[in-house]
């Protein structure tokens, strides 16, 4: 699994379609910072009152992404927010991409907002029901990708529609759709990638007999040094572990839940083992 940045400088891509930040919402942000902080390392610089609050996650001296605390706060669509991860995606326009993403079947949950110099951001639910953030960048381009332990290592939708959900992503992010390369054990599992090899910045599977479809969704894959020690640190710090360990061609990978159930993926790609 790699993305688009894979110099061996640190390096951000700003093409339409490729991966460019992630963020967690809490309710119990201390908790949660904790949690994260305890795993990963990772320490946290709040922006201020300008920003709601928000904080810029740095992995050492990396960008990784944000955190925010969203105690009452609800999304213009009237539902309260979850504690969850969210994903964004680059675009050059984000009018022109929000426009044409309601002519392909989104909804808007979240109207273009500036987040002062750095950019403009909005999100919609995509035609399966995934959320979706959209990153439009001025002076912040994105997350550092540094392939190390606590940094982002890949993205990927789950969907039972996916066909419609390759159509959107196309038609909407300029996706560049191409079939995973590395044979699987189940030949009938439809998996894509937004680019090939090397330039791939994000995947889209087929989760239909994977995985319930209430489990669907975006994912962050984030870099550990050992699966099977990153489990057990989980659960020490009140997480949960939902799923493998398992060794796959891009690292030995677990599904796990921080203490408040926002669902990420673990992956130690020292620990990948070739399929066969």
């Amino acid at each position: 699994m790699t993305t688009t940045e894979t110099t061996t400088e640190t390096t951000t891509v700003t093409t339409t379609g490729t991966s460019a930040w992630i963020d967690v919402s809490a309710h119990d942000f201390a908790a949660s910072t904790e949690f994260y902080a305890g795993l990963f390392g990772w320490t946290f610089e709040q922006m201020g009152d300008e920003f709601n609050s928000y904080n810029i996650i740095r992995n050492g001296d990396a960008l990784v992404g944000g955190a925010m605390d969203v105690t009452g706060m609800t999304c213009p669509l009237g539902q309260p927010i979850p504690a969850e991860w969210s994903i964004y995606l680059t675009v050059d326009d984000l009018d022109a991409r929000l426009r044409k993403a309601e002519q392909h079947g989104a909804v808007i949950a979240m109207p273009a907002e500036r987040i002062g110099e750095s950019g403009r951001m909005a999100m919609v639910i995509d035609p399966t029901g995934a959320p979706i953030s959209m990153w439009e960048p001025q002076e912040l381009d994105g997350y550092d990708f540094t392939g190390t332990p606590g940094s982002p290592v890949w993205f990927e939708l789950m969907t039972h529609q996916f066909d419609q959900a390759c159509e959107f992503y196309t038609a909407v992010f300029d996706a560049s759709l191409v079939a995973m390369s590395e044979q699987m054990d189940d030949e009938s599992f439809r998996y894509v990638t937004n680019g090939a090899g090397e330039t791939a910045s994000w995947g889209l599977g087929d989760a239909t007999g994977v995985m319930p479809e209430d489990a669907a969704g975006w994912r962050v894959y984030l870099g550990v040094e050992a699966a099977d020690a990153a489990v057990e640190t989980v659960t020490e710090l009140g997480g949960r572990l939902l799923d493998g360990p398992v060794d796959s061609p891009f690292g030995r990978i677990a599904t796990v839940a921080d203490p408040e159930g926002a669902t990420f993926q673990i992956c130690a790609m020292s620990e990948a083992v070739p399929e066969g």
